[in-house]
């Protein structure tokens, strides 16, 4: 039974983180989006708070309440799978952190804006936004793989080297 909680969980986490991470990873390989001109820019910003603003927070939450029932039962199977999701789940809470702590604030800022007439500093704004955005995604994408090493360590811990194979030497299939 163990064996099945940790299973579903840890494919409930490592979906949800992959989504999270994918999503982040998407804007990143956007470089277009900065050369938009100031008010379809925040448009875009504002279109994308509204949006993120209501998923984001039960995504990550349910990722993380996943990750940390993933920590508990994966402790059985091994120190390099335990450690492996607990840095998932670090990672994953840093981003969190980060998120509320430092990019929340320049989307709320970016909200109250009027589209056609942004501030003056709107792009420094950006600017300090998309850098933060970056390591955001770093932290994303790097829990997102921790995950699935933990998953593959895993998979492979404990079986026989013929466990792996589909057929063995000399076998006719």
């Amino acid at each position: 039974m163990r064996n099945l909680l940790l299973e579903v969980v840890r494919t409930g986490a490592t979906s949800l983180l992959g989504l999270f991470a994918g999503g982040l990873v998407f804007t990143v390989l956007a470089p277009s989006l900065l050369k938009l001109p100031a008010p379809a820019y925040v448009r875009y910003w504002q279109a994308l708070n509204t949006d993120y603003g209501r998923a984001m927070p039960v995504l990550l939450l349910t990722c993380l309440a996943l990750l940390v029932v993933t920590c508990a039962t994966s402790y059985q199977r091994g120190r390099p799978v335990f450690w492996l999701t607990v840095t998932a789940a670090l990672l994953l809470t840093a981003t969190i952190v980060l998120t509320l702590t430092t990019l929340d604030p320049l989307n709320r800022l970016a909200d109250s804006w009027n589209a056609d007439r942004p501030p003056a500093d709107w792009t420094d704004i950006r600017r300090h936004w998309w850098t933060l955005h970056t390591v955001r995604t770093a932290m994303a994408v790097l829990a997102f793989l921790a995950l699935l090493i933990a998953n593959a360590a895993d998979r492979t811990k404990g079986e026989p080297p013929d466990a792996r194979r589909t057929s063995s030497p000399g076998a006719i299939s």
